[in-house]
Protein backbone atom coordinates (compact mmCIF):
# COMPACT_ATOMS: atom_id res chain seq x y z
CA UNK A 1 0.00 0.00 0.00
CA UNK A 2 1.35 3.43 -0.93
CA UNK A 3 1.99 5.94 1.83
CA UNK A 4 -1.02 8.22 2.46
CA UNK A 5 -0.41 11.84 1.50
CA UNK A 6 -3.30 13.30 3.49
CA UNK A 7 -4.89 12.85 6.87
CA UNK A 8 -8.16 11.79 5.23
CA UNK A 9 -6.39 9.14 3.11
CA UNK A 10 -4.61 7.82 6.19
CA UNK A 11 -7.84 7.40 8.11
CA UNK A 12 -9.75 5.95 5.18
CA UNK A 13 -7.01 3.33 4.76
CA UNK A 14 -7.54 2.12 8.32
CA UNK A 15 -10.81 0.39 7.48
CA UNK A 16 -12.70 2.13 10.25
CA UNK A 17 -15.87 4.19 10.00
CA UNK A 18 -15.05 7.89 10.11
CA UNK A 19 -16.96 11.02 11.10
CA UNK A 20 -15.38 14.46 11.21
CA UNK A 21 -16.67 17.37 13.28
CA UNK A 22 -15.67 21.01 13.35
CA UNK A 23 -15.03 22.02 16.98
CA UNK A 24 -14.30 25.74 16.55
CA UNK A 25 -17.04 28.32 17.02
CA UNK A 26 -19.66 25.58 17.27
CA UNK A 27 -19.76 21.80 16.93
CA UNK A 28 -20.82 20.83 13.42
CA UNK A 29 -20.30 18.19 10.75
CA UNK A 30 -17.41 18.35 8.30
CA UNK A 31 -17.35 15.85 5.43
CA UNK A 32 -14.17 13.87 4.66
CA UNK A 33 -14.26 15.21 1.09
CA UNK A 34 -14.39 18.78 2.40
CA UNK A 35 -11.45 18.19 4.73
CA UNK A 36 -9.51 16.57 1.89
CA UNK A 37 -10.02 19.69 -0.24
CA UNK A 38 -8.72 21.75 2.67
CA UNK A 39 -5.68 19.49 2.94
CA UNK A 40 -4.99 19.82 -0.79
CA UNK A 41 -5.24 23.63 -0.52
CA UNK A 42 -8.17 23.64 -2.92
CA UNK A 43 -10.31 25.63 -0.46
CA UNK A 44 -9.63 27.54 2.78
CA UNK A 45 -10.89 25.96 5.99
CA UNK A 46 -14.62 26.84 5.98
CA UNK A 47 -15.02 27.74 9.67
CA UNK A 48 -11.75 29.15 11.03
CA UNK A 49 -11.55 30.11 14.69
CA UNK A 50 -8.62 31.94 16.27
CA UNK A 51 -6.52 31.28 13.14
CA UNK A 52 -6.88 27.50 13.48
CA UNK A 53 -8.95 24.58 12.25
CA UNK A 54 -10.36 22.76 15.28
CA UNK A 55 -11.51 19.27 14.35
CA UNK A 56 -12.61 16.03 15.99
CA UNK A 57 -12.04 12.72 14.24
CA UNK A 58 -14.36 9.94 15.38
CA UNK A 59 -13.37 6.43 14.29
CA UNK A 60 -15.01 3.12 15.10
CA UNK A 61 -15.18 -0.49 14.03
CA UNK A 62 -18.59 -1.07 12.38
CA UNK A 63 -18.83 -4.46 14.09
CA UNK A 64 -17.82 -3.14 17.52
CA UNK A 65 -19.20 0.39 17.87
CA UNK A 66 -18.32 0.49 21.54
CA UNK A 67 -14.66 0.40 20.50
CA UNK A 68 -14.25 3.93 19.20
CA UNK A 69 -11.42 6.41 19.13
CA UNK A 70 -11.57 10.20 19.10
CA UNK A 71 -8.77 12.54 18.10
CA UNK A 72 -9.10 16.28 18.72
CA UNK A 73 -6.77 18.25 16.44
CA UNK A 74 -5.97 21.96 16.26
CA UNK A 75 -4.25 22.84 12.97
CA UNK A 76 -2.82 26.29 12.13
CA UNK A 77 -4.11 28.28 9.16
CA UNK A 78 -2.28 30.91 7.12
CA UNK A 79 -3.45 34.51 6.74
CA UNK A 80 -5.85 33.50 3.96
CA UNK A 81 -7.42 30.66 5.95
CA UNK A 82 -5.61 27.83 4.18
CA UNK A 83 -4.12 24.94 6.11
CA UNK A 84 -0.42 25.36 6.85
CA UNK A 85 0.98 22.46 4.82
CA UNK A 86 4.11 22.03 6.94
CA UNK A 87 2.02 21.55 10.08
CA UNK A 88 -0.23 19.00 8.36
CA UNK A 89 2.82 17.10 7.06
CA UNK A 90 4.35 17.09 10.54
CA UNK A 91 1.12 15.71 12.02
CA UNK A 92 0.83 13.09 9.28
CA UNK A 93 4.38 11.90 9.87
CA UNK A 94 3.73 11.59 13.60
CA UNK A 95 0.57 9.59 12.99
CA UNK A 96 2.23 7.36 10.42
CA UNK A 97 4.93 6.61 12.95
CA UNK A 98 2.72 6.13 16.00
CA UNK A 99 -0.74 5.11 14.89
CA UNK A 100 -1.14 3.74 11.40
CA UNK A 101 0.07 0.23 12.16
CA UNK A 102 -1.97 0.19 15.36
CA UNK A 103 -5.15 1.06 13.50
CA UNK A 104 -4.57 -1.57 10.83
CA UNK A 105 -3.84 -4.17 13.49
CA UNK A 106 -7.09 -3.40 15.31
CA UNK A 107 -5.20 -2.85 18.54
CA UNK A 108 -6.58 -1.58 21.82
CA UNK A 109 -8.33 1.80 21.81
CA UNK A 110 -6.03 3.18 24.48
CA UNK A 111 -2.99 2.54 22.30
CA UNK A 112 -4.55 4.26 19.29
CA UNK A 113 -5.54 7.18 21.49
CA UNK A 114 -1.93 7.33 22.71
CA UNK A 115 -0.89 8.14 19.15
CA UNK A 116 -1.67 11.75 20.05
CA UNK A 117 0.05 11.72 23.42
CA UNK A 118 2.22 14.83 23.78
CA UNK A 119 1.27 15.81 20.24
CA UNK A 120 1.48 19.60 19.72
CA UNK A 121 -1.61 19.50 17.50
CA UNK A 122 -3.95 17.86 20.01
CA UNK A 123 -6.31 19.79 22.30
CA UNK A 124 -8.97 19.11 24.89
CA UNK A 125 -12.41 20.70 24.31
CA UNK A 126 -14.15 22.44 27.19
CA UNK A 127 -16.89 20.56 29.04
CA UNK A 128 -19.72 22.22 27.11
CA UNK A 129 -18.35 21.30 23.68
CA UNK A 130 -17.40 17.83 24.92
CA UNK A 131 -21.01 17.19 25.97
CA UNK A 132 -22.28 18.32 22.56
CA UNK A 133 -19.66 16.19 20.83
CA UNK A 134 -20.65 13.10 22.84
CA UNK A 135 -24.30 13.71 21.89
CA UNK A 136 -23.35 14.03 18.19
CA UNK A 137 -21.08 10.97 18.34
CA UNK A 138 -23.68 8.68 19.89
CA UNK A 139 -26.23 9.77 17.29
CA UNK A 140 -23.74 9.26 14.42
CA UNK A 141 -22.94 5.73 15.59
CA UNK A 142 -26.59 4.83 16.13
CA UNK A 143 -26.09 4.44 19.86
CA UNK A 144 -28.56 5.48 22.57
CA UNK A 145 -28.25 8.85 24.27
CA UNK A 146 -26.69 9.19 27.71
CA UNK A 147 -28.41 8.20 30.94
CA UNK A 148 -29.21 11.91 31.52
CA UNK A 149 -31.40 12.17 28.41
CA UNK A 150 -34.63 10.82 29.85
CA UNK A 151 -34.61 13.17 32.85
CA UNK A 152 -33.91 16.11 30.51
CA UNK A 153 -36.99 15.16 28.48
CA UNK A 154 -39.08 14.98 31.64
CA UNK A 155 -37.72 18.26 32.96
CA UNK A 156 -38.38 20.34 29.84
CA UNK A 157 -41.80 18.74 29.48
CA UNK A 158 -42.56 20.12 32.95
CA UNK A 159 -43.20 16.70 34.47
CA UNK A 160 -40.60 17.06 37.23
CA UNK A 161 -41.27 20.75 37.96
CA UNK A 162 -39.16 23.57 36.56
CA UNK A 163 -37.63 24.22 39.99
CA UNK A 164 -35.88 20.81 39.83
CA UNK A 165 -33.23 22.16 37.46
CA UNK A 166 -30.28 21.59 39.87
CA UNK A 167 -30.64 17.86 39.10
CA UNK A 168 -30.39 18.55 35.37
CA UNK A 169 -27.11 17.44 33.74
CA UNK A 170 -25.67 19.38 30.81
CA UNK A 171 -25.11 16.11 28.95
CA UNK A 172 -28.85 15.49 29.08
CA UNK A 173 -29.52 18.95 27.64
CA UNK A 174 -26.96 18.29 24.90
CA UNK A 175 -28.59 14.96 24.00
CA UNK A 176 -32.04 16.54 23.91
CA UNK A 177 -30.91 19.40 21.66
CA UNK A 178 -28.95 17.20 19.25
CA UNK A 179 -31.98 14.88 19.03
CA UNK A 180 -34.48 17.74 18.69
CA UNK A 181 -36.07 16.10 15.65
CA UNK A 182 -36.81 12.91 17.58
CA UNK A 183 -39.66 12.07 19.97
CA UNK A 184 -41.29 15.50 19.69
CA UNK A 185 -38.30 17.05 21.47
CA UNK A 186 -38.47 20.35 19.58
CA UNK A 187 -42.09 20.83 20.65
CA UNK A 188 -41.20 19.99 24.25
CA UNK A 189 -38.39 22.55 24.23
CA UNK A 190 -40.45 25.27 22.55
CA UNK A 191 -43.25 24.84 25.07
CA UNK A 192 -40.90 25.19 28.03
CA UNK A 193 -39.04 28.39 27.12
CA UNK A 194 -41.40 30.94 28.64
CA UNK A 195 -41.49 29.02 31.94
CA UNK A 196 -37.83 28.15 32.50
CA UNK A 197 -35.81 29.77 35.31
CA UNK A 198 -32.80 31.71 34.02
CA UNK A 199 -30.16 29.11 34.93
CA UNK A 200 -31.51 26.14 32.92
CA UNK A 201 -32.59 28.51 30.16
CA UNK A 202 -29.03 29.81 29.76
CA UNK A 203 -27.66 26.26 29.74
CA UNK A 204 -30.17 25.34 27.04
CA UNK A 205 -29.21 28.42 25.01
CA UNK A 206 -25.53 27.51 24.98
CA UNK A 207 -26.43 24.06 23.65
CA UNK A 208 -28.80 25.39 20.99
CA UNK A 209 -26.06 27.33 19.19
CA UNK A 210 -24.80 24.00 17.82
CA UNK A 211 -28.00 23.17 15.92
CA UNK A 212 -30.48 24.88 13.62
CA UNK A 213 -33.51 25.30 15.89
CA UNK A 214 -36.87 23.99 14.70
CA UNK A 215 -39.07 26.91 13.53
CA UNK A 216 -41.36 26.65 16.58
CA UNK A 217 -38.37 26.61 18.87
CA UNK A 218 -36.83 29.60 17.10
CA UNK A 219 -40.05 31.60 17.44
CA UNK A 220 -40.14 30.81 21.17
CA UNK A 221 -36.51 31.90 21.50
CA UNK A 222 -37.31 35.18 19.74
CA UNK A 223 -40.23 35.88 22.05
CA UNK A 224 -38.22 35.33 25.23
CA UNK A 225 -35.29 37.33 23.83
CA UNK A 226 -37.57 40.31 23.16
CA UNK A 227 -38.84 40.09 26.75
CA UNK A 228 -35.29 39.92 28.12
CA UNK A 229 -34.20 43.01 26.19
CA UNK A 230 -37.14 44.93 27.64
CA UNK A 231 -36.32 43.86 31.21
CA UNK A 232 -33.93 46.11 33.14
CA UNK A 233 -32.80 43.38 35.54
CA UNK A 234 -31.49 41.08 32.77
CA UNK A 235 -27.80 40.20 33.12
CA UNK A 236 -25.27 40.47 30.31
CA UNK A 237 -24.58 36.73 30.56
CA UNK A 238 -28.29 36.07 29.99
CA UNK A 239 -28.29 38.25 26.86
CA UNK A 240 -25.07 36.66 25.58
CA UNK A 241 -26.51 33.17 26.00
CA UNK A 242 -29.56 34.15 23.96
CA UNK A 243 -27.38 35.61 21.21
CA UNK A 244 -25.72 32.23 21.00
CA UNK A 245 -29.07 30.41 20.95
CA UNK A 246 -30.47 32.32 17.96
CA UNK A 247 -27.20 32.57 16.05
CA UNK A 248 -27.69 29.44 13.96
CA UNK A 249 -31.36 30.06 13.23
CA UNK A 250 -32.53 29.35 9.69
CA UNK A 251 -34.18 32.80 9.45
CA UNK A 252 -30.99 34.87 9.43
CA UNK A 253 -32.90 38.09 8.68
CA UNK A 254 -34.79 37.62 11.95
CA UNK A 255 -31.47 37.02 13.72
CA UNK A 256 -30.11 40.20 12.19
CA UNK A 257 -33.12 42.23 13.40
CA UNK A 258 -32.52 40.97 16.95
CA UNK A 259 -28.83 41.86 16.72
CA UNK A 260 -29.72 45.42 15.73
CA UNK A 261 -31.89 45.61 18.86
CA UNK A 262 -29.10 44.22 21.07
CA UNK A 263 -26.55 46.67 19.64
CA UNK A 264 -28.93 49.56 20.39
CA UNK A 265 -28.78 48.70 24.11
CA UNK A 266 -26.08 49.08 26.75
CA UNK A 267 -25.84 45.29 26.88
CA UNK A 268 -23.66 45.59 23.77
CA UNK A 269 -21.01 47.37 25.88
CA UNK A 270 -20.49 44.19 27.89
CA UNK A 271 -17.61 41.93 26.84
CA UNK A 272 -19.71 38.74 27.04
CA UNK A 273 -22.37 40.08 24.68
CA UNK A 274 -20.05 41.62 22.10
CA UNK A 275 -17.92 38.45 22.08
CA UNK A 276 -21.02 36.29 21.53
CA UNK A 277 -21.97 38.39 18.50
CA UNK A 278 -18.42 38.34 17.14
CA UNK A 279 -17.88 34.61 17.50
CA UNK A 280 -21.37 33.18 16.84
CA UNK A 281 -22.95 35.73 14.48
CA UNK A 282 -19.78 36.72 12.66
CA UNK A 283 -21.06 35.94 9.15
CA UNK A 284 -24.00 38.30 9.64
CA UNK A 285 -21.53 41.13 10.08
CA UNK A 286 -20.94 41.05 6.32
CA UNK A 287 -23.30 44.03 6.16
CA UNK A 288 -22.14 47.67 6.26
CA UNK A 289 -24.83 48.89 8.65
CA UNK A 290 -24.51 46.01 11.10
CA UNK A 291 -20.71 46.04 10.98
CA UNK A 292 -20.64 49.78 11.73
CA UNK A 293 -23.03 49.37 14.67
CA UNK A 294 -20.98 46.44 15.96
CA UNK A 295 -17.62 48.23 15.71
CA UNK A 296 -19.02 51.36 17.36
CA UNK A 297 -20.17 49.34 20.37
CA UNK A 298 -16.94 47.35 20.41
CA UNK A 299 -14.90 50.56 20.46
CA UNK A 300 -16.99 52.05 23.27
CA UNK A 301 -17.29 48.82 25.22
CA UNK A 302 -15.85 47.50 28.44
CA UNK A 303 -13.46 45.12 26.65
CA UNK A 304 -11.21 48.12 26.06
CA UNK A 305 -8.59 48.52 23.35
CA UNK A 306 -7.19 45.04 23.93
CA UNK A 307 -10.62 43.51 23.40
CA UNK A 308 -11.25 45.68 20.34
CA UNK A 309 -7.98 44.61 18.71
CA UNK A 310 -8.35 40.93 19.56
CA UNK A 311 -11.96 40.62 18.34
CA UNK A 312 -11.42 42.67 15.20
CA UNK A 313 -8.27 40.71 14.29
CA UNK A 314 -10.25 37.47 14.47
CA UNK A 315 -13.07 38.89 12.33
CA UNK A 316 -10.65 40.21 9.71
CA UNK A 317 -9.25 36.71 9.28
CA UNK A 318 -12.36 36.13 7.13
CA UNK A 319 -11.71 37.80 3.74
CA UNK A 320 -15.33 39.01 3.34
CA UNK A 321 -15.41 40.50 6.84
CA UNK A 322 -12.00 42.06 6.32
CA UNK A 323 -13.33 43.88 3.26
CA UNK A 324 -16.44 44.92 5.18
CA UNK A 325 -14.41 46.24 8.12
CA UNK A 326 -12.12 48.24 5.82
CA UNK A 327 -15.22 49.77 4.25
CA UNK A 328 -16.40 50.86 7.70
CA UNK A 329 -12.95 52.30 8.44
CA UNK A 330 -13.47 54.66 5.48
CA UNK A 331 -16.98 55.67 6.60
CA UNK A 332 -16.94 59.41 7.41
CA UNK A 333 -19.86 58.88 9.82
CA UNK A 334 -17.81 56.78 12.23
CA UNK A 335 -17.38 58.20 15.73
CA UNK A 336 -14.22 59.64 17.23
CA UNK A 337 -14.10 56.68 19.62
CA UNK A 338 -14.08 54.23 16.72
CA UNK A 339 -11.47 56.26 14.84
CA UNK A 340 -9.26 56.28 17.94
CA UNK A 341 -9.62 52.51 18.41
CA UNK A 342 -8.75 51.88 14.76
CA UNK A 343 -5.77 54.22 15.06
CA UNK A 344 -4.52 52.46 18.17
CA UNK A 345 -4.75 49.10 16.40
CA UNK A 346 -3.42 49.96 12.94
CA UNK A 347 -1.86 53.39 13.22
CA UNK A 348 -3.21 56.88 12.83
CA UNK A 349 -2.70 56.83 9.04
CA UNK A 350 -5.45 54.26 8.47
CA UNK A 351 -7.75 55.78 11.09
CA UNK A 352 -7.46 59.21 9.52
CA UNK A 353 -8.49 58.20 6.02
CA UNK A 354 -11.88 59.49 4.84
Amino acid sequence: MSQPHSLVDLLRSSGTQLRIFDMGRRVGKLSPDELLKVELAQIPYPTPYLHHAWIALLMWNPKQKEQNVVWFLKLPLDEQGYLVAAARDDLLNRLLTNAHNLLLAGTADSQVQDALKDNPFSFKPDEEKMAIFHACASLAMGQPASRYYEFAQQYFAGRSGFDSWPALGYQGIADLVIRQQQADNATILAGSLSKLPNEPYEALCTALEHVVPDHRLFEALQARFETSLATEATSSNHIAAQVRAISNGRDQEAVKRLLHKVLATDYALEAEVIAAIATRCNLLLDDDELMLEFLERLAAGKAGQAGFSRILADLMFNPALRSRALSVFRNPQRSEALSAAIGAMFGSGLAGRH
